[in-house]
């Protein structure tokens, strides 16, 4: 196409004059030639949005910040605190609820169950380490969990126990449980034996056991769970208040006097767990 002499110059350019449309500098040209730089950057402001500080919640420092929280919310055993600390909460939890995994507070795993927020998870472990055996061993020895649910509490557990007999009586959560540890990377792999049965019939070929946690209150005790209680062992369970008011955390010493042995309760604050059932499903 010709230019009439004397008219300011119209488009087309020439493909060797747009350098010069340009800032005049080869490395801003090649900027300006680099659309998806644009998309790239809303990329990583997405991804400082979704995990601040760079932390996503396969991050060790999540765990950390969470039994930090724990600490200063009063809890105070250290062995406890750094369990909380290993073992990610996230992947015992549906997908879609995993943004609140390190939150305290109690979630759904379907059929009907919870797991328990991480504060009343930590004070029963706590718990059972205040008792006469833990106190010597400074483990929890041999220990029997009712109620195995997604199996959380089952794999803190296995880091601070000798031995782990967990026992769920719904089927699919059973198996639920089986898949989750599985998934754990191996070095966090604890060694649990998953039993699927009625909880409230304890375990008797793995008896006696050092510490018994239930995930489920009733209103009262079975009493194959204190039959299969160690001396010195402890027992920590919800259990329907005086009255139907609610439940208690309610602990039970298994103590040994010579040839007298007794078992004292004691009952401390208020919880809310599933209700205690038998039977299997």
């Amino acid at each position: 196409m010709s230019e009439t002499p004397g008219r300011p110059r119209r488009f087309p350019l020439l493909l060797d004059e747009l350098g010069g449309v340009a800032s005049g500098s080869a490395n801003k040209s090649r900027e300006m030639l680099m659309p998806q730089r644009h998309l790239q950057q809303a990329t990583i402001d997405a991804a400082k949005q979704a995990a601040p500080s760079g932390l996503g919640l396969d991050s060790a420092h999540v765990r950390e910040r969470m039994s930090q929280r724990l600490q200063r919310d009063g809890l105070r055993d250290e062995r406890v605190l750094k369990a909380l600390a290993q073992i990610p909460r996230h992947q015992f939890i549906d997908s879609a609820l995993a943004n609140q995994a390190y939150e305290d507070t109690s979630l759904p795993i379907g059929h009907g169950q919870t797991i328990s927020k991480p504060s009343v998870v930590g004070r029963m472990l706590s718990l059972l380490f205040e008792g006469a055996s833990a106190s010597r061993q400074g483990h929890l020895g041999k220990a029997m969990e009712i109620g195995t649910g997604c199996g959380y509490q089952a794999a803190l557990l296995g880091l601070l126990a000798r031995q782990v007999v967990s026992i769920e009586r719904l089927k699919p959560l059973h198996e639920k449980a089986r898949t989750n540890l599985a998934s754990l990377p191996r070095g966090k792999r604890p060694d649990i034996r998953l039993i699927y049965g009625d909880g409230r019939l304890g375990f008797a070929p793995g008896a006696p056991f050092d510490s018994i946690v239930a995930a489920a209150g009733g209103e009262d005790l079975p009493q194959q769970w204190l039959d299969q209680l160690a001396p010195g062992g402890r027992l920590v369970a919800p259990m329907s208040a005086p009255g139907g008011r609610g439940q208690l955390l309610v602990v039970v010493d298994h103590l040994v006097d010579g040839a007298v042995s007794r078992f004292v309760r004691s009952e401390f604050e208020p919880v809310l767990f599933v209700p205690l059932k038998s039977g299997v499903l």
